[in-house]
């Protein structure tokens, strides 16, 4: 048998630069000689990658190879005629649409479940069904030996044993379910055609050159396919990164090894070692790595030939790195490579992007990042758009992050939810949603529901939210009704919607179709319209047929996720418009590629190399048994992905000490590398350069506001509630009174304090007014407003018990006063005068009479009620300004002198919930007689000083008593309290 024709070219070479300088030698002397051969590919990115390796090579024109794919479902068409059935055998049939196949898949889980699963988790289940049926197809294990060594194997643990038992009766139901359907798995489709090539070759070889470039699959049947390649007259298989000069120990060491003689099992192999998958491969082709040959020719891009041996030794196996310690000094040296070594992620994405961007700045230079975490690789596009650049990132966006995609998610959502406020208000803000000429109309509207919605959440529904939105009672009336004609025309679009949800059963397809209709009623065709579009219209057209077979029982709730799942599947590149000279890449696109500058970014464990993802289906043993490959493989694959990046010309590898949430562990291979060289050499430009990119020149924090408006302008009306403000807080009472600023209520926000409050007020104002303070309908009246369909569920399960405790001692502490001819005169009572020129108004929670004619001024408080320090210091007079207006007789039908001021509070005191404290006499000292004169007195102290007077509104004047934040950003807070030194001690200042 004639020598194979196997080759490798080393990490330090740019393989796709190196394969093209080759060929072109050979081949290239004739105009047509390259386009007569064919070249066999792992996958379409590198097709991409070679293709521009020749155009760079031959500055011109130039007839290409043919490229082929190995994985490509349609093989045979793009290899040509060398499959044309031999002997009258049958065409190998097609594969199974994957969309069809999982929804199957989903199926068959869901039913063999022994406890009722959902649609959702049932597809989630079938990913990993289907990626364990692909590797028992790849690895060309039959599954129906399963039920063999389910049982030699007795011993397993109870649920392994159960999922293997689910997993026979699965297999046993699926080539049936193909059968139906004339399909086959994409799998064995693509395993029947490497077949069939590697047969048609071996018989009748094909004219031209046939070059497998950059396989390192280790399947048997690319094995096959290899095999047949390396032997053909003109043919040759071209390994990425094949250690040619490790040592034979070590070699063998990585395994796999032959089963013992006497037990019968196998050692472990060192699958994680770079170097395991090509060596396995080597052995499947019956090749030796003596007889693998190095490619000579280099592609002009290379760096240093001692790189690849520095690269192989400090990738050695664990048990071999005590050889690092005898290693001469050329032999560890890794020159060209730096590190840097940040913060956090923001940090890495900053000091990557400079350095992209420093490479810009020598012509023709290219740059690439490589990463396998997508946060990070966003980051670096985001921060890369500070200087306009769009990186070409080739690993796409998920269809799940893209415009229609969300728009989905956000129906999904939506609909699952009830059309709760928040989702709701995200669906109808999405910019697909009413572009063109209507939007500016439509968010007009979205921006007034948007304000209506404000505060607890309203009835489920669209029914729910037009009764709440008819109800114009109350403060937001007006705002309700603008809204409510607007949404009366809007909820149509979304009435199919609720029905698909609202039904009984709802089924997966029914759905699906309900959310393609909703999103096109929604967007017209924008949402299918460009790649993205185009990727979700393709998605939901292979999913709408699929989903009748797919699993059953489906809860809405899940729906958003399942869909999320789906569509994260999808990759979605931009045609045009990126930088021909930045390059974002992930593992898979970076095989076979360099450019001049390589950074290698998240190392760290977990996501480089990324943790091993478990098998519900094979217990280890099970999979070791069969020879598939271990769950830690692709950390083999990872490390060989690392060491071959690492060749580049130059390099910059980076990691953050801590990821999003908490301190991260370095990745092995950065440990290796750090342990071998004694450490890498760092690059702090980078570093300090994303330090000083956002640092002004000079720091000019902002001073304590202190607006001073002319005295004209200043208000002549103020209530009672807005002293407190006044005095301790101007800024805050001049941005609410003069410049009109509010804070607005949380969407579907927690009962706040003051929206409590409000309920209780309402309660014992109606108690009062309606039921003349009858202490049995007072509880009757609070039940009411808890079993309200407006009522929050938050509140009803938490605050119930509490309040209830509080309004029943609320009627005890009525009916005694009752007994000591104490008796209710009014409830929620406006009242106003005027002092100093200044109209002071207010409403009193309620005013009884007492029994020696004078008037006793209540405030109800749902929590604690103001201390004596405050009003011993001028602050907390509420009730006295009250009661000072209702000395000079400004409660309509309400005439005395009040002699009496008590707050009546809901919160705890003493282990009992409802209590009643007085702002006079105990412990403030005060005398009741004097308190409004008192009052008086503070109020136009301040009146003159801010409301007549000139004095200017300045910013937490006295910060203890204005506790409220509402208005802490206008102010610029963080800017200057606490820090009135910054400005002298920053750098930079004078």
């Amino acid at each position: 048998m004639s020598r194979p024709a196997v080759f490798t070219i080393p990490p330090h070479r740019a393989f796709a630069d190196a394969l093209a300088a080759g060929l072109t030698a050979r081949y290239g002397a004739d105009k047509t000689g390259l386009a007569q051969g064919v070249i066999l590919v792992p996958n379409n990115r590198a097709g991409r990658a070679i293709t521009d390796a020749f155009v760079r090579r031959s500055g011109g024109g130039l007839l290409l190879p043919r490229l082929v794919p190995i994985g490509d479902p349609d093989l045979d068409e793009r290899i040509g005629g060398a499959l044309e059935p031999l002997d009258g055998s049958d065409p190998i049939p097609p594969a199974i649409d994957p969309t069809e196949r999982l929804m199957l898949l989903a199926a068959l889980v869901q039913r063999q479940s022994p406890a009722e699963i959902d649609a959702a988790e049932a597809l989630r289940l079938a990913v990993d069904l289907a990626r364990t049926l692909d590797q028992l197809l790849v690895e060309q294990v039959d599954p129906q030996r399963l039920r063999e060594f389910a049982a030699e194997l007795p011993d397993l643990s109870l649920h392994w044993q159960a999922s293997l038992d689910r997993l026979t009766v699965i297999l046993d139901a699926w080539p049936a379910l193909l059968r139906e359907r004339g399909r086959i798995d994409l799998a064995e489709r693509r395993n029947r055609l490497l077949a069939a090539v590697a047969k048609r070759w071996r018989v009748s070889p094909p004219r031209g050159f046939v070059v497998a470039a950059g396989i390192s699959t280790a399947a048997p049947a690319v094995a096959g396919l290899l095999k047949v390649v390396s032997r053909l007259p003109d043919g040759a298989v071209l390994l990425p990164a094949l250690d040619t000069g490790m040592p034979a120990h070590e070699w063998e060491a990585l395994g796999p090894h032959e089963p013992d003689p006497v037990t019968g099992r196998r050692r472990p192999s060192i699958e994680t070692h770079p170097q395991f998958h090509l060596k396995l491969l080597l052995d499947r082709m019956g090749v030796g790595r003596g007889e693998v040959e190095r490619w000579r020719w280099g592609g002009g891009r290379d760096a240093p030939a001692v790189r690849s041996r520095a690269v192989a030794n400090a990738m050695a196996p664990a048990y071999y790195t005590a050889k690092w310690q005898d290693l001469a000094p050329a032999e560890r040296r890794l020159t060209g490579v730096r590190a840097s070594e940040v913060a956090d992620p923001a940090e890495e994405a900053q000091v990557i992007a400079i350095a992209l961007r420093e490479a810009l700045e020598s012509p023709g230079r290219t740059a690439a990042l490589v990463t396998p975490d997508r946060d990070l690789a966003r980051r670096v596009s985001a921060h890369l758009g500070r200087w306009g650049i769009v990186a070409d990132d080739s690993a796409g966006r998920p269809l799940s992050q893209t415009p229609p995609g969300t728009l989905l998610i956000a129906l999904a959502t939506a609909g699952a939810e009830r059309f709760a406020p928040v989702p709701l208000l995200a669906l109808l803000k999405h910019p697909l949603v009413m572009k063109g000429e209507g939007r500016l109309d439509w968010l007009d509207g979205v921006r007034t529901l948007d304000l209506a919605l404000r505060g607890p959440r309203p009835p489920a529904g669209l029914a729910g939210l037009s009764e709440f939105l008819a109800d114009w009672s109350g403060r937001p009336g007006e705002l309700r009704k603008r809204a409510a004609g607007w949404w009366r025309e809007a909820r149509v679009l979304l009435r199919p919607l609720e029905r698909a949800f609202s039904v009984e059963r709802p089924t997966l397809s029914g759905l699906v179709v309900a959310l393609r209709e909703a999103a096109s009623a929604l967007s017209g065709e924008q949402v299918w319209a460009g790649p993205a579009g185009r990727a979700a219209a393709e998605l939901f057209a292979a999913a709408e047929p699929a989903a009748l077979h797919g699993p059953g029982r489906l809860r809405p709730a899940n729906l958003p996720a399942l869909l999320e799942q789906l569509m994260s599947a999808v990759a979605v590149r931009p045609p045009y418009g990126q930088h021909p000279r930045i390059f974002i890449w992930g593992l898979l696109e970076a095989r076979l590629q360099h450019a001049d500058l390589m950074v290698l970014a998240g190392l760290n464990e977990g996501t480089w190399p990324a943790q091993p993802t478990p098998d519900p289906w094979l217990a280890p043993r099970l999979r070791h048994e069969f020879g598939l490959p271990s769950l830690e493989r692709r950390i083999g694959l990872s490390a060989h992905d690392f060491a071959s990046a690492l060749g580049g010309r130059e390099v910059l590898v980076t990691r953050a000490r801590r990821d999003k949430r908490a301190p991260a562990v370095a990745s092995r291979f950065w440990l290796r590398l750090e342990a071998m060289t004694g450490g890498l050499t760092r690059s702090p430009l980078h570093k300090s350069w994303a330090a000083a990119i956002d640092k002004p020149a000079r720091y000019a924090p902002a001073a304590r506001p202190a607006p001073s408006p002319p005295v004209r302008l200043r208000p002549t009306r103020i209530a009672v509630t807005d002293v407190d403000r006044l005095k301790a807080d101007p800024f805050a009472f001049y941005a609410k009174k003069m410049l009109g600023l509010g804070a607005l209520d949380g969407i579907d926000a927690d009962p706040s304090p003051a929206w409590r409050g409000s309920a209780v007020h309402h309660v014992l104002e109606a108690w009062m007014k309606q039921d003349r303070c009858d202490p049995a309908k007072l509880r009757p009246r609070a039940e009411a407003l808890l079993a309200g369909a407006d009522a929050h569920p938050l509140m009803r399960a938490l605050w119930q018990p509490r309040l209830l405790e509080a309004i029943d001692w609320i009627a005890e502490q009525v009916a005694r006063n009752r007994e000591q001819d104490r008796l209710p005169l009014r409830a929620e009572a406006f009242g106003e005068c005027k002092l100093e020129g200044i109209e002071l108004y207010g409403i009193a929670d309620r005013i009884d009479r007492l029994a020696d004619g004078s008037l006793a001024i209540v405030d109800y408080k749902t929590g604690k009620a103001p201390s004596g320090k405050a009003v011993r210091e001028g602050y907390s007079m509420q009730l006295g300004l009250l009661g000072l207006i209702a000395e000079h007789g400004g409660f309509k039908e309400v005439a005395g002198t009040p002699s009496c001021f008590e707050y009546w509070s809901l919160a705890k005191d003493r282990g009992k919930l409802g209590h009643l404290t007085s702002p006079v006499g105990g412990k403030t000292g005060l005398d009741a007689a004097d308190f409004t004169t008192l009052a008086a007195r503070q109020f136009i102290a301040a009146a003159r000083e801010w409301l007549t007077g000139e004095a200017p509104f300045t910013a937490k004047l006295h910060p203890e008593y204005a506790p409220y934040g509402d208005y802490d950003q206008l102010m610029r807070l963080d800017e200057w309290y606490g820090r009135e030194d910054r400005a002298e001690h920053a750098p930079g200042t004078t």
